[in-house]
């Protein structure tokens, strides 16, 4: 029919629009996030893009069911406002005919956030964990940002680095501080790089600079000019941690079943579950009252979907603390929304008065006359 294509269509149009404004949104959040961590030092420069990367994908899950449910509000919401409603309704079209082609758009978009929430977010979960764990086992100089001071794992050096060159192997205007034998001892040179014995051990090799040592506290210091100086830089020791609930497939959340596991899985299966039902809860909070406002719906509906995230993540709590039983786990919540889902499409229903049934054509005939 032809409101269903044209419903299609639009939907389609809007869901792009939604969904990249919403992952500009985050995007923007995330890098913000990170580029902070990197400037102080918590962070290496060049782990922000992989960072970021696997964050998106942690967060796409959710991000495509608030698109989904922004998606039939927005467009279901103009209809009524332009007025397009009235040529739907006076063809014949209740708000129930509304249902199928909304099915239609929303299944392939659930079957990707299953897909996402069951396999991808745990793979990116234990990808960044992993990763986490190689940024700790680095070696000082690796850790190191331009024009930040860095403090070595072992807090016994502290290092500055002016810049880099573009393959990250030698760095210009170095400053060292180190304590040796309790004296200090300062080292600044104009260029060095990186070398990396056949054994495995990494150096610092320093050119033409200057060395200056002294006890603390007193102005007694030696200088020495050199050449060519080596630093040995420890990495440091990798250090095998739990994976977590989230980083665990799916596959060993069903085999092992305890509290924690359960909550996770029942998590998993939620996020596809709630979009569902608030793809079709979007259809009779779309209607405009015009005595409430334009904006009175989107209010509702952002409430609904805090309300909705924010219980499922509780009852998830208490599974896994052990006050709920795992076979009664996020059902409740869902049944929840779903019976007010149902109730609000019946009330809408009933609201909306059936106008005379006519013909598409001579609708759009009779409007060209009346003008």
């Amino acid at each position: 029919m032809l409101f269903k294509r044209s419903l299609l269509q639009e939907l389609i149009s809007t869901a792009m629009g939604t969904l990249l404004i919403l992952l500009g949104v985050v995007i923007a959040q995330r890098a913000g996030y990170l580029i902070q961590l990197a400037a102080k030092g918590i962070l290496p420069n060049d782990s922000i893009t992989v960072m970021l990367g696997f964050n998106l994908i942690r967060f796409l899950p959710m991000l495509l069911s608030l698109s989904l449910f922004l998606t039939i509000l927005l467009t279901l919401s103009r209809w009524y406002r332009d007025s397009e409603m009235i040529v739907w309704f006076s063809s014949g079209l209740s708000i129930n005919n509304w249902i199928r082609p909304i099915f239609t758009f929303s299944i392939p978009v659930i079957v990707l956030i299953s897909i996402l929430s069951l396999f991808t977010t745990p793979w990116a979960t234990h990808k960044v964990e992993e990763y986490r764990s190689q940024l700790k086992s680095r070696d000082d100089i690796a850790t190191i940002s331009p024009g930040v001071f860095k403090e070595s794992a072992h807090a016994d050096r502290v290092f500055f680095v002016e810049s880099f060159d573009e393959l990250g192997n030698v760095v210009k205007n170095i400053f060292v501080q180190s304590i040796q034998h309790q004296k200090l001892g300062i080292l600044v040179a104009a260029q060095g790089n990186r070398m990396i014995e056949k054994n495995g051990d990494n150096f610092l090799i320093m050119h033409h600079g200057h060395r200056y040592q002294g006890a603390r506290g007193s102005a007694e210091y030696s200088t020495t000019e050199f050449e060519k100086y080596a630093i040995r830089v420890e990495a440091a020791e990798s250090q095998q941690t739990e994976p977590s609930v989230q980083s665990k497939s799916t596959l060993n959340l069903i085999q092992n079943k305890n509290n924690s596991n359960v909550a996770e899985l029942q998590w998993r299966l939620a996020i596809p579950i709630s979009a569902l039902i608030l793809a079709f809860l979007a259809i009779p909070l779309s209607a405009l009252d015009p005595r409430a406002g334009r904006s009175a719906n989107f209010a509702l509906a952002l409430i609904i979907y805090i309300l909705y995230n924010n219980l499922l993540s509780i009852i998830q709590a208490w599974v896994s603390q052990g006050k709920i039983n795992g076979f009664v786990g996020l059902w409740p919540v869902h049944l929840f929304f779903l019976g007010i889902m149902l109730y609000m499409l019946y009330r809408r229903t009933q609201q909306l008065p059936m106008l005379p049934s006519l013909n598409l054509a001579g609708w759009t005939l009779f409007k060209k006359n009346a003008k």
